[in-house]
C-alpha cells in the first residue's frame, strides 16, 4: 500500500512528569523471524507478543502466499503451520512488503535456494532501499535476481534448484544480510558460513537453534564467524516475543529529559547485541534500573525503571554502532538536551536505512535549534544541559524512527514540534500516541 495522504502531528512541551507503565510493542525483528521459522518448520509454532504493526503483518501474508497457514487466535496468539525446509510454494501474485527491509531482505534469503519464481515490491520508501547488498552474495547459491537500476525493487527471484552453500565475508556490519544469507543456508546442502567484521544482533541464530537447527559462533576479535549446517529438519517451537527494545527507547528518552518523570517499560528484550542505546545512556548518567530479569525463548527480558536526569555529553564508538543502529535518531535527541558535546562515530549504516537517517537526524536537529554536524560519518551534537529551544517542523522521510525522535524531542523542548506525517509510526510502534499521552505526553494532529 503505498502512502496516499500524509498526516502531520504536533508535540507540545509536557506540562506534567510523564508516569505510569508503558508497555512497549513486540520486538519487530523477533517478530518477523518467529513467523519465517515457523513456515519453514514442521509441525505448529504458537507465537505470543508478536508485534501487530504493518511490516509483520507484511511478513506474515508472504508467509501465507508462500503456503505457510497462518492465523490469529482471539487472545492474540499467532498459529503457524510450517511447510518444512524446501517445503514453500509458489506465491500466485506480487509479494508486497510495506515499508520494511527486514523483511524484503530475509525473504529474498528464503526465496534464493527454493526452486520457485517470486517477485517482491514495497512501498515508495521501500522501492527506493537498496538491495543489492543481499542480491549479491545470495546469487552465489545459484539464485538470479533481477531489479531495477541499484538493485532497488520491485524484485523478481528465480530460486536456485540445486542451491549451493554460502561462504561469505560481509563487507558492512549487518544483521540483516548475516540473516539473509543464514536462511539461505537452510535449504543448501553442507555448511554456510558466514563472517562479520563485528558482531550485530543474533536474533536469527538464537532462533535457529531454538527451531533445532544446529548453529556454531566463533567469536573472532570483535566479530564472529557463524556456522550452520544445511538441510536441518525444524521443528516447530512455540515463542514468546520480548518488548522491542528499539520502540522501548523513545518513551525511554522522554522519561529521562521531561522533568521529574519516572516510567516503568516492562518486558523489555535486553539481548546485549541489541543494548547498545542503554550503555550509551547509562555512560550519560541515565538513572536506569532493570528489575525482574529473565529468559524467555532464548532472550533475556527484563522490566526497565526509567527517572529524569541530567545527562553529560560523551564520545560513542563506532563498535557501538551494530548494537544501536536504530536508535540514533532518539539518541541525538537525548545529546541535544545534555550537557556538553556528543559525537556519534561510525555511522555509515545509516545512510541506507528508512531515509538516509544520518542526514535525516541532522536536519531533525537543527530545525529546531540544536547546533549539529556531520564529519565524515561521524555526526556531532553540542547539547545544552536543558530544553532544547524546538519550534521546528521535521521532514520525517516516510521514516518512522525519525517521526518518533522528533515527537520525543518536542515533549522535552521549549516549543512545540511539528512533523510532517505520523503515518509510518504504526509500522513498527502501533498506538505510540495512545501510550505516549496516557503517561502525561501532548501528542496531536495538526
Amino acid at each position: 500500500m503505498d502512502h496516499a495522504a500524509s498526516h502531520p502531528w504536533v508535540s507540545r512541551p509536557a506540562d506534567r512528569p510523564l508516569t505510569g507503565r508503558i508497555a512497549v510493542p513486540g520486538d519487530k525483528s523477533i517478530s518477523h523471524r518467529a513467523l519465517m521459522f515457523g513456515a519453514l518448520a514442521i509441525g505448529e509454532t504458537r507465537i505470543t507478543g508478536l508485534l501487530t504493526g504493518e511490516d509483520v503483518l507484511r511478513t506474515a501474508a508472504a508467509m501465507r502466499a508462500l503456503g505457510a497457514e497462518v492465523t490469529l487466535d482471539s487472545d492474540g496468539t499467532w498459529r503457524v503451520a510450517g511447510r518444512g525446509i524446501g517445503g514453500l510454494t509458489e506465491p500466485a501474485d506480487v509479494l508486497d512488503m510495506g515499508n520494511s527491509g527486514t523483511a524484503a531482505r530475509l525473504l529474498c534469503g528464503i526465496l534464493s535456494t527454493h526452486p520457485l519464481f517470486a517477485v517482491m515490491t514495497g512501498d515508495g520508501s521501500l522501492r527506493g532501499r537498496p538491495m543489492r547488498r543481499v542480491t549479491e552474495p545470495l546469487s552465489m547459491t545459484g539464485a538470479r535476481f533481477a531489479s531495477r537500476e541499484g538493485g532497488r525493487l520491485p524484485l523478481a527471484v528465480e530460486g536456485a534448484r540445486d542451491p549451493m552453500p554460502l561462504e561469505y565475508r560481509v563487507p558492512v556490519p549487518s544483521a540483516q544480510v548475516k540473516s539473509a544469507v543464514l536462511l539461505a543456508g537452510l535449504n543448501a546442502p553442507g555448511e554456510t558460513r558466514v563472517e562479520e567484521p563485528e558482531a550485530t544482533r543474533d536474533h536469527s541464530e538464537n532462533m535457529l537453534r531454538h527451531f533445532g537447527a544446529t548453529v556454531h559462533v566463533e567469536v573472532q576479535g570483535h566479530g564472529r564467524l557463524i556456522t550452520l549446517q544445511g538441510q536441518p529438519e525444524l521443528r516447530a517451537a512455540d515463542v514468546i516475543v520480548p518488548g522491542d527494545p528499539s520502540s522501548a527507547a523513545f518513551p525511554l528518552v522522554a522519561a529521562l529529559l521531561v522533568p521529574g518523570s519516572a516510567l516503568t517499560i516492562p518486558a523489555v528484550g535486553l539481548n546485549p547485541l541489541r543494548c547498545g542505546l542503554f550503555a550509551t545512556l547509562n555512560e550519560m548518567g541515565a538513572d536506569v534500573t532493570i528489575q525482574n530479569s529473565r529468559v524467555e525463548g532464548g532472550e533475556p527480558v527484563g522490566d526497565l525503571l526509567v527517572r529524569f536526569g541530567t545527562l553529560r555529553g560523551i564520545e560513542v564508538p563506532p563498535e557501538r554502532a551494530p548494537s544501536m543502529i536504530d536508535e540514533y535518531p532518539i539518541l541525538a535527541v537525548a545529546a541535544a538536551a545534555a550537557r556538553g558535546t556528543t559525537r556519534m562515530r561510525g555511522l555509515k549504516e545509516l545512510r541506507v536505512k528508512e531515509s538516509d537517517r544520518l542526514s535525516a537526524t541532522a536536519a531533525l536537529l537543527s530545525a529546531n535549534g540544536v547546533k549539529v554536524t556531520i564529519e565524515g560519518d561521524d555526526m556531532i551534537v553540542e547539547g545544552n544541559g536543558g530544553p532544547p529551544p524546538g519550534g521546528g517542523h521535521v521532514v520525517t522521510h516516510m521514516d518512522h524512527r525519525i517521526a518518533m525522535a522528533a515527537l520525543v524531542l518536542g515533549m522535552a523542548s521549549a516549543n512545540p514540534v511539528t512533523v510532517d506525517d505520523a503515518t509510518f509510526i504504526d509500522t513498527s510502534f502501533p498506538g505510540f500516541a495512545n501510550l505516549m499521552n496516557g503517561a502525561g505526553a501532548r501528542l496531536s494532529p495538526v
